[in-house]
């Protein structure tokens, strides 16, 4: 089944269900989480980041704040980042601190499943027909990119020049991921690549 024959309504009823849900039995966790993140460094429980979303739209994306507010350096996070709190690298690690994005789902900014969502500087540099095809339906949570590329810090760490590798080697993969999920998205698709991110979530030490 191609993105075109998945009806929208379906996949946004779908994401809609998914996000009340998630919200509701996430709430408890959500107060603990947002404790933790207070009581471990000053600032804001939540980090707010202009990303592109369909259609090329700008929305900002929900994240728990995993950085000191006065932390500066590279947009890119690499490695064991110093910048990174005591709480935000185990919410970073067990991929909680997405878990916020729930309320953009629920917003229509961003879907359960679809390509991750860029930042402008990127998505400036998108080759114009995968610009096109990837911006087509709304950014996701999770995608088979996020799979693949699930240690992405520590693969960029590896890198001399971590930049560099993400913009020509690491972006570009991404990109026809996303292109393909496009191409083949389903309902069935979108609840394997569900579980398939559970799964790789609990597998990790």
């Amino acid at each position: 089944m191609s993105a075109a024959s998945f009806p929208e309504a379906t996949k946004r009823a779908f994401d809609i269900a998914s996000a009340v849900l998630g919200l509701a039995l996430l709430a408890p966790l959500f107060l603990v989480v947002a404790a933790w993140i207070k009581l471990d460094s000053p600032g804001p429980v939540f980090f707010r980041q202009e990303r592109i979303g369909r259609g090329g739209t700008p929305f900002r994306i929900h994240k728990f704040r995993t950085m000191r507010v006065e932390a500066a350096g590279p947009a890119l996070t690499v490695g064991a980042d110093p910048r990174i709190t005591r709480a935000g690298s185990f919410l970073r690690r067990t991929k909680i601190d997405e878990l916020p994005q729930l309320i953009d789902v629920l917003r229509g900014d961003m879907s359960v499943v679809g390509p991750r969502p860029e930042v402008p500087r990127y998505v400036a540099t998108y080759p114009p027909a995968l610009r096109i095809k990837v911006l087509s339906v709304r950014p996701g949570i999770t995608d088979p990119a996020s799979l693949q590329f699930r240690d992405e810090s520590a693969l960029l760490a590896r890198a001399a020049d971590p930049e560099r590798e993400y913009r020509e080697v690491v972006l570009p993969q991404k990109l026809r991921l996303a292109a393909d999920y496009v191409d083949t998205a389903s309902l069935g698709g979108d609840l394997r690549l569900i579980a398939a991110t559970l799964r790789a979530l609990w597998s990790r030490p």
